[in-house]
């Protein structure tokens, strides 16, 4: 727990800035650009429908000056013959020349009456019947008029007035194609202004909403990371409801639940190098004990002789977990060397080590493992397993939560084979149960402790040991009446089928 590798993973690496323009680091300025390009586009699509409604509305127009300028100006007709005098050719000249076209008839249910032509007019390219032509193809003709549009000669025929009238005219596009192009420079002109309005209010908006928000995130995350046991660093999330309020609240909490985890790490890790110092020193007098306890051994005293074997064992012991102490810091458990080992010895041994069969303690211990009861087990790891929940079980049932005189203090540790592949060994006390808080952080190492002043090792450690032997451990019950913790481990290992911490 010394080890510097545990301050290192302590420290944040934080990336290097992305290098690049403005635009490509600024989050704002994208959605600006993209802002104006979607509206652009959107604009675009719109575009060859309303050229084609222009250009609609440009040939009727021209339809219906034609016709009524035609009518105004044609001479009556004659009451004898019913035929219409012809109008002289200055006048036609004029009158076209007025209209900007080149040909002017008109037609009603009975007749149809040339208004006014010029002597000699282009070819006729195209033949356009305005009511007849249907909107893809006026799209079309709209396009085609706007870039190859000038020189062709058109014959326009549409109803004109209430419909009474049919109206034809011929003309050059040249005007028409004019027309086109003023409309499509106003239109992408207003279309440009529109797209910078619109990007530039959504651009604020978005700004104001979501990358303000996004940048705070981002700053206060850089700041937590130089230095994050500091709590004033954690960000402090606001008062909102959508998906960027939710995000800041989840950011806070991480962060806050983050700078405890490096607290607590850190509090490890000056533990350990305070047991690494300790441990050296306790192993000198473990070591001088266990020589006072060998000559202890030879005295005839029967009490000394019936105290030395346990003394001695205990010391063994002592010695063997000193030289292991900081195995649980750096890694885990070792992994375990299994033995056919009988359990209820095991238990029994137990028993005399937590000096429950020794002294008065008040508690009555049960050893409900059958006789000959055989698990393939590392012994040594499965003893401590086991001492240490019976070791938290004895000082449950010694607390002051247990009551007066009368009540029942049992410590009962048993085991059975659940089928052919498993093997279950409980550990059930007649204490008081667990409390809240131990069962929020259970098998946690300092924080899953039942009792003031305890680390939560025991569990920890027995919860490893567990996993080490592919297995597990856990909480089967707990209330006022007492607590059982259950262990699984394999039955059966075949030789390299030892699982691996």
């Amino acid at each position: 727990m010394g080890d510097p590798d545990i301050s290192k993973s302590a420290e944040l690496v934080r990336p290097a800035p992305a290098r690049g323009g403005y635009f490509s680091r600024s989050l704002s300025a994208k959605l600006l650009v993209l802002t104006v390009l979607a509206v652009l586009v959107a604009e675009a699509l719109i575009f060859l429908p309303l050229l084609a409604n222009f250009r609609e509305g440009w040939l009727r127009e021209k339809l219906e000056t034609a016709a009524i300028a035609g009518l105004a100006t044609v001479e009556t007709v004659l009451p004898d013959t019913g035929s219409t005098g012809a109008m002289p050719q200055s006048q036609q000249k004029a009158l076209l020349d007025a209209l900007g076209v080149q040909l002017v008839a008109i037609g009603d249910a009975e007749r149809n009456r040339l208004i006014a032509r010029y002597v000699s007019i282009a070819p006729i390219d195209r033949t356009i019947m305005l009511d007849e032509t249907t909107a893809l193809a006026s799209m079309k003709d709209s396009f085609g008029a706007l870039l190859f549009g000038g020189s062709r000669a058109l014959r326009i025929l549409g109803s004109t007035g209430d419909g009474a009238f049919r109206t034809e005219i011929v003309l050059l596009d040249s005007q028409l194609r004019e027309s086109l192009l003023s409309y499509a420079r106003r239109f992408f002109l207003l279309s440009l202004v529109i797209a910078v309005v619109t990007g530039l209010l959504l651009w604020a908006a978005i700004n104001r909403l979501m990358v303000t928000p996004i940048r705070r995130m981002t700053e206060a995350m850089i700041r937590f990371g130089d230095q994050p046991t500091d709590p004033a660093r954690i960000l402090v999330p606001e008062e909102r409801a959508d998906e960027l309020g939710i995000a800041e609240r989840e950011l806070s909490a991480m962060q806050a639940k983050l700078s405890e985890v490096m607290k607590e790490q850190q509090r490890l890790a000056n533990l350990g190098l305070a047991v690494s110092k300790i441990n050296h020193d306790m192993r000198n007098i473990l070591a001088s004990s266990q020589m006072i306890s060998d000559r202890l051994a030879t005295l005839p005293d029967p009490k000394v002789q019936r105290m030395a074997p346990m003394l001695i064992k205990s010391l063994d012991r002592a010695l063997h977990y000193t030289q292991a102490v900081l195995a649980y810091g750096r890694a885990a458990e070792r992994v375990p060397e299994r033995r056919r080992v009988d359990l209820r010895a095991i238990v029994v041994d137990v028993c005399d080590l937590l000096a429950l069969g020794v002294q008065d303690t008040g508690i009555e211990f049960v050893n409900a493992v059958p006789e000959h009861f055989e698990v393939t087990v590392d012994p040594e790891q499965i003893h401590r397993l086991l001492t240490n929940l019976c070791r938290n079980a004895v000082q449950a049932m010694m607390s002051d939560d247990m009551g007066g005189v009368g009540v029942v203090r049992r410590l009962t540790v048993g085991a059975r084979h659940l089928d052919a592949l498993r093997t279950q060994i409980y550990v059930e006390d007649t204490g008081p149960g667990l409390p809240k808080k131990a069962r929020d952080n259970l098998f946690q190492a300092f924080r899953g402790s039942a009792r003031s002043g305890g680390t939560g090792l025991g569990l920890a450690i027995a919860m490893e040991i567990a996993q080490a032997h592919g297995g597990d451990l856990r909480l089967a019950a707990t209330g006022s009446t007492g607590a059982r913790f259950e262990v699984e481990v394999p039955r059966n290992v075949r030789p390299g089928d030892e699982a691996t911490p």
